[in-house]
């Protein structure tokens, strides 16, 4: 039996399980249950930017936040090099979805993409007709790639990152994914090592372009630094601000660990948490209240008291303005074996980073940065509250950091420049 049939199997097999987890993932975040009809390929209607659907168009896919991120100035350039070629973003979770609104409101459609069942993907397609599909990373459907290909549709993937492990979790299904592949119109990858790996796969060589990775072509809009020192001055001019982002279940408590000792050399010392997750932005807060006096950001107007220990950021897409207002910042997902954060993104905001060992979903940019001498990795809340002191007491050292971070941004640079040229090459 044909392994694309054994594949489809075992998708339909699986239905059960992946209703269930969209089932227990809207009972923590409502919007979930919303998401349900076109996961499955039905009630195919944009959530935003409805009058952008139309034929001939460019289909854009990014997982979620930092995919959309990454993403972002490729979507800025191609709005503005085909004014008239309608554009589509898909996400898979809701805050990538909330992303794509912050920053293209409705100049873009926006669906959620639906499983790979055979057709979902059919009736998804027939609704967006795309000239060309691009997508971010290394997500990898064998029944999308399948029906893209009836449809002559070409398919580009960008900034594409295949670890060692994922790698090692591909070469089980490569008689499934090797004929895919080998359909792929071109793949723009990061680093040498994404190459040999693709190729292990079986991608054609000749379809492999080296471009380096998106994430370093960051760059912020002045009004962000503007709007940072504002929200500087309502947290407190003169009290030193740390700003953990991304965090994840598990590790609020070492951050409130290394906190207590902080607070031993800098009584007055802000601790500004960004949960990763918004369904536990009250988690966090309530963990934080036992012990600290804690405000949430959508329930204050302005500045906030002075006693306040504990700025919870409930609010979505303002990690940026946050790092930026900052005096050093800490990337979660790095704690616990969960695989890490973008770093980058505090590099460019201007704030000295700091983060865990376990950051393997990074592990090039992570090396670069270390390199670079533009952050610092730490293995425990005793370390961490250690680096931190560190950096707090010494406004040299942060401003070393902070140069080292830019040089790194601004030497990597140039992936934006390489990938617009090979999807120009597609649409021409």
């Amino acid at each position: 039996m044909p392994v694309l049939i054994l594949y489809r199997i075992f998708l339909y097999a699986a239905s059960p399980y992946l209703l269930g987890r969209l089932l227990v993932r809207g009972l923590r975040e409502p919007r979930y249950f919303f998401t349900i009809r076109q996961r499955f390929g039905f009630a195919l209607r944009p959530t935003r930017g409805a009058n952008n659907i139309r034929p001939n168009g460019i289909w854009i896919h990014a997982v979620s936040v930092g995919e959309v991120n990454a993403g972002a100035a490729l979507v800025f350039y191609l709005l503005k090099k085909y004014p008239k070629m309608p554009i589509t973003v898909t996400t898979m979770t809701p805050t990538g979805a909330d992303r794509v609104a912050e920053l293209f409101k409705d100049e873009v459609a926006h669906f959620y993409l639906p499983y790979d069942y055979p057709g979902a993907v059919r009736r998804f397609l027939q609704t967006v007709r795309p000239r060309l599909a691009v997508v971010m990373e290394t997500e990898i459907w064998p029944n999308l790639i399948a029906a893209a290909a009836r449809r002559q549709v070409p398919m580009v993937y960008i900034n594409v990152r295949l670890s060692r492990r994922a790698h090692n979790g591909y070469q089980y299904i490569k008689k499934l994914i090797a004929p895919r592949l080998k359909s792929i119109s071109h793949f723009a990858v990061q680093a040498e090592a994404d190459a040999r790996r693709l190729i292990d796969l079986s991608a054609a060589p000749d379809k492999i372009t080296i471009t380096g990775n998106l994430k370093f072509d960051i760059e912020f809009k002045p009004s962000i630094f503007e709007r940072a020192q504002s929200v500087r001055r309502d947290l407190g001019i003169n009290r030193p601000i740390w700003v953990v982002g991304s965090t994840h279940s598990g590790e609020e408590e070492i951050i409130l660990e290394a906190f207590a000792r902080i607070k031993n050399k800098f009584e007055n010392l802000l601790l500004v948490i960004v949960p990763r997750h918004p369904h536990r932005f009250t988690t966090v807060f309530r963990l934080c209240q036992r012990r600290y006096k804690s405000i949430l950001r959508s329930k204050t107007n302005g500045k906030i008291h002075p006693e306040i220990d504990i700025y919870i950021a409930d609010t979505m897409g303002e990690l940026t303005l946050l790092l930026a207002a900052g005096d050093v910042a800490f990337i979660g997902g790095s704690l616990l074996p969960i695989g890490g954060h973008n770093v980058l993104e505090s590099c460019a905001a201007g704030t000295p980073v700091v983060f865990g060992p376990h950051m393997f979903n990074f592990a090039e940019i992570t090396k670069l940065v270390q390199q670079y001498k533009a952050g610092i990795c730490i293995r425990n809340a005793a370390q961490l509250a250690e680096v931190i002191i560190k950096l707090l007491h010494d406004s040299q050292l942060r401003d070393t950091y902070i140069n080292n971070g830019r040089k790194l941004i601004e030497k990597n640079r140039g992936a934006l420049k390489k990938t617009c040229t090979l999807i120009d090459a597609q649409l021409t």
